[in-house]
Parts: structure tokens; C-alpha cells; sequence
């Protein structure tokens, strides 16, 4: 058995995982609907601001005709939501990034079986990811066929992936 394992083909292919993402219908369906949560995100966001400012400007007026203890309660309502106010920007992040991880899980699961079964079904017996090999032995861009597989028709304008007869070396100095 481990001679039948020693005389096998060694077949070894490379994808960038980022390109093949990058050519995914589903990714740009994710990333525009990442856009539009940003934009509601910060609406709301600016929409509280603005409420804010009205308040504060509304305080700054009435404040002559205001009993101490009216003050009182009024600067800390208008503090405590200058400080909600303050950390609205982290909270936009996070909830970008949660709804981000949601989004692109089943997308990347979708992209790794595409990879999985390509290699299988053309018999490579290593795949690497593209960008993290400093030194390798040469290998084939499977891009071409996980995306024939997907049905995605990759560009072949410059500075995008590369067309299937030209395959990148995969050792760098």
C-alpha cells in the first residue's frame, strides 16, 4: 500500500481564495447589502446627532427660565446621550462586521466545496492558497476551473485574474 501511495501523481494546484471570492455573484450580492446597512447605520447615526444638537440648542435657550434641579436633569439626559452619541461608531462597526461574517460564511463554504471538488475530480492531491507560499513546487492556478465549475465567467481584462493558459509560478525569491 505505501508503494502504491509512493508511485502515485503528485499533482499540485494553487487558488487565491480573495480572487475567487472576488468573482462570486454572491459576494458583490453581500457587499451591496453591507453598503446599504452602512448607509442606514450611519443615518441613524447622523439622525441622533442631529436630534442632539436640537436638544443641546433647545437647553441652551430655555436654560434662563429653568429651575436649578430642571438643569440638573437636563444636562444629564443631554450628557448621557452625548455619550451613546460617542460610541455609535464602534457599535456601526460591530454590527458591520457581524452581519459581514453572516453573509460571507455560506459563501465561503460554497467557494471551499467548489475547490474541494475540483481538486478531486482533476486529481490534484494538493491545493495551496496562492498567497501564502514563499517557496513551492510549481502547481497550476485552478481558479479556471473552480469558477467553470461555479459558472462564473472570469474577466480577462488587466490587473484581474489571470486566464487559464497562463498559470503563475508559485516560487518567490
Amino acid at each position: 500500500m505505501a508503494a502504491n501511495e509512493a508511485g502515485a501523481q503528485v499533482k499540485i494546484g494553487y487558488i487565491s481564495s480573495q480572487d475567487l471570492l472576488g468573482v462570486m455573484p454572491e459576494t458583490r450580492k453581500a457587499d451591496s447589502s453591507l453598503q446599504q446597512l452602512r448607509a442606514a447605520l450611519i443615518q441613524n447615526a447622523q439622525d441622533k446627532e442631529t436630534r442632539l444638537n436640537a436638544d443641546i440648542e433647545k437647553f441652551n435657550k430655555d436654560t434662563s427660565s429653568m429651575s436649578e434641579a430642571i438643569k440638573t436633569v437636563k444636562r444629564q439626559e443631554l450628557q448621557k446621550a452625548y455619550q451613546e452619541l460617542a460610541g455609535e461608531e464602534e457599535r456601526i462597526q460591530q454590527q458591520l462586521q457581524q452581519r459581514q461574517q453572516e453573509l460571507l460564511a455560506p459563501i465561503q463554504k460554497k467557494a471551499n466545496d467548489a475547490v474541494q471538488a475540483t481538486a478531486k475530480e482533476n486529481g490534484y492531491t494538493h491545493v495551496f492558497e496562492k498567497d501564502v507560499l514563499i517557496v513551492a513546487p510549481s502547481g497550476e492556478d485552478i481558479l479556471p476551473l473552480v469558477a467553470k465549475r461555479l459558472n462564473i465567467k472570469l474577466p480577462n481584462a488587466p490587473g484581474t485574474t489571470p486566464a487559464p493558459a497562463a498559470p503563475k509560478p508559485t516560487t518567490k525569491q
